[in-house]
């Protein structure tokens, strides 16, 4: 399995990007998939998972801001963020779990590279 992210960069607070992930490897329809991020000098957290049945999660920090969509045609999962803030920067991971119809918990689960992005204010 293998997961490759794209879509980071520099934003003023305020702004929006969208994170892509492109899975490959497997049939991804009946996996959950999802994003983390890491801050620096903090734990890996988790933002927003996407399950197989089209229901989706977010944390409380990005309620109402940050949307999850998955495009299983092309094993594609995607994360758009708007309104965002500072402490949104952080390296942010797509992953996908190890068992299909899992919760996507680590450890049980694939990580891509990671992306930066960074809000400034």
């Amino acid at each position: 399995v293998q997961l490759v992210e794209s879509g980071g960069g520099l934003v003023q607070a305020g702004g929006s990007l969208r994170l892509s992930c492109a899975a490959s490897g497997r049939t991804f329809s009946s996996y959950a998939m999802g994003w983390f991020r890491q801050a620096p000098g903090k734990e890996r957290e988790f933002v927003s998972t996407m399950y197989w049945n089209g229901r989706s999660t977010y944390a409380d920090s990005v309620k109402g801001r940050f949307t999850i969509s998955r495009d299983n045609a092309n094993n594609t999962v995607y994360l758009q963020m708007n309104n965002l803030k500072p402490e949104d920067t952080a390296v942010y991971y797509c992953a996908t779990d190890r068992y299909s119809y899992g919760s996507l918990t680590p450890p049980d689960v694939y990580w891509g590279q990671g992306t930066q992005v960074t809000v400034s204010s």
